[in-house]
């Protein structure tokens, strides 16, 4: 994960436990900050303890005295910052891993970059941390030898990435979020091709896994040659490197789509959980032969962690498993049940939430044709999806030159 990703979950946190903190006075509430936000970015627990201290400070120098139970206070938030995994575990700071039989093979790429076609997708979000904007100009200043193509608004990204990979390069690669990096994807798998990935875009998922954070850790890689074989899932024929799903998470996104070009996508995206929340209805399919109503199926590539509806990170990109999760709505008030479960630690016991892992899921809509997501982007399936894996691999480029 980048540094700013860490940024994000330190504030989210602080916040989360500062609120919690905040009947047991001012001085619990800076405490359960900055102990919470400590287990995420130390940076951030630095400066909200700074904040808090010049507080205090502040608060002595115009007479007014600290409390008698200041200890104690402090105690108290501190335990409630840290408490805060127990609901919302910390994320992990390690890369994820592959088999050393297949762990890193070497790109065919030579110190310049040469034989290397990189696309930038400049509308994919603003990922890279430190970044102004598009990638391009330090990635041709990185990879003098690569080909380095910039998108322009009348540009397919898909068609210049199959023009180029056509051409005779040796290595494709991608500049942008996970959708960008799926397509591409795609593209080097009926090219059989390594992929190069470049995180430029909003939360950059797959690249975090690979210890690819910022745009330097993508040229480092191609310059050492280094890549990893990572497991390839499929839904509905499609590839998809990270997640897939069916049901509201698919009405979330599309819903979200259609309101950001006007409001931005984080205030899009909660305008859209608002809408989803009132006005969604559940799946009714088959599982495998078996009949069920629900409401969010999750299908991961490879296993996420932690358990739960948050599934944030994977330990391994080759375990050749599917990570399934579902939230059951023939349950009365299962969402609200889920949601209690979650925030009191016992979603693994809830009747409403499942998870398991497979190989393979066969899905039959008893109500049409299934909108389908995969890596984040929606599309229309069928009434009859297959998601499954049958060891399909692909090799992409990261920095790491062992299996961690």
């Amino acid at each position: 994960m980048g540094p700013g990703r860490f940024a994000r979950r330190a504030a989210l946190r602080a916040a989360i436990g500062g609120a919690a903190a905040r009947p047991f006075g001012l001085p619990a509430s800076a405490a359960a900050a900055v102990a919470g936000s400590a287990q995420e970015h130390p940076g951030v627990a630095a400066a909200l303890g700074a904040a808090a201290a010049a507080a205090a400070a502040a608060r002595r120098r115009r007479g007014v005295p600290l409390p008698g139970r200041l200890a104690a206070r402090l105690a108290v938030g501190a335990a409630i910052g840290v408490g805060t995994r127990f609901v919302w575990p910390v994320a992990s700071k390690s890369p994820a891993t592959v088999s050393p039989r297949r762990s890193w093979t070497v790109l065919d790429a030579s110190e310049d970059g040469a034989g290397v076609a990189i696309v930038v997708n400049p509308g994919a979000g603003s990922g890279a941390i430190g970044s102004a904007g598009p990638p391009t100009e330090a990635l041709r200043a990185g990879l003098p030898g690569a080909e380095v193509v910039e998108l322009d608004g009348a540009d397919d990204l898909e068609d210049v990435l199959e023009r180029l990979a056509a051409g005779g390069c040796r290595a494709i690669g991608v500049a942008g979020g996970d959708g960008s990096i799926n397509t591409a994807a795609g593209i080097a798998l009926r090219h059989g091709l390594p992929l190069v990935v470049v995180p430029a875009g909003t939360l950059n998922h797959l690249a975090r896994d690979l210890g690819v954070e910022t745009v330097d850790d993508a040229i480092d890689a191609v310059r050492a040659g280094h890549a990893a074989e990572i497991d390839v899932a499929r839904i509905a024929g499609r590839p998809f490197l990270n997640t897939a799903s069916f049901g509201s998470y698919v009405e979330l996104v599309d819903a979200r789509e259609e309101l950001e070009g006007r409001i931005g996508k984080w205030s899009a995206l909660a305008v859209a959980l608002v809408r989803v929340l009132r006005r969604s209805a559940p799946v009714e399919v088959e599982l495998d032969g078996e009949a069920r109503r629900l409401w969010i199926v999750f299908v991961g590539n490879c296993r996420y962690q932690p358990d739960g509806m948050a599934p944030t990170w994977r330990e391994r990109l080759d375990d050749a498993q599917l990570d399934v999760r579902v939230v059951d709505a023939g349950h009365p008030f299962s969402r609200c049940r889920l949601a209690l479960a979650a925030v009191t630690g016992r979603l693994r016991r809830s009747r409403v939430f499942e998870t398991w892992p497979t190989n393979g899921i066969h899905v039959r809509s008893t109500g049409g044709p299934l909108r389908l997501a995969r890596d984040g982007e929606t599309f229309d399936g069928t009434d009859d999806v297959e998601i499954g894996k049958v060891g399909e691999r692909i090799a992409i480029s990261t920095p790491h030159a062992g299996g961690g």
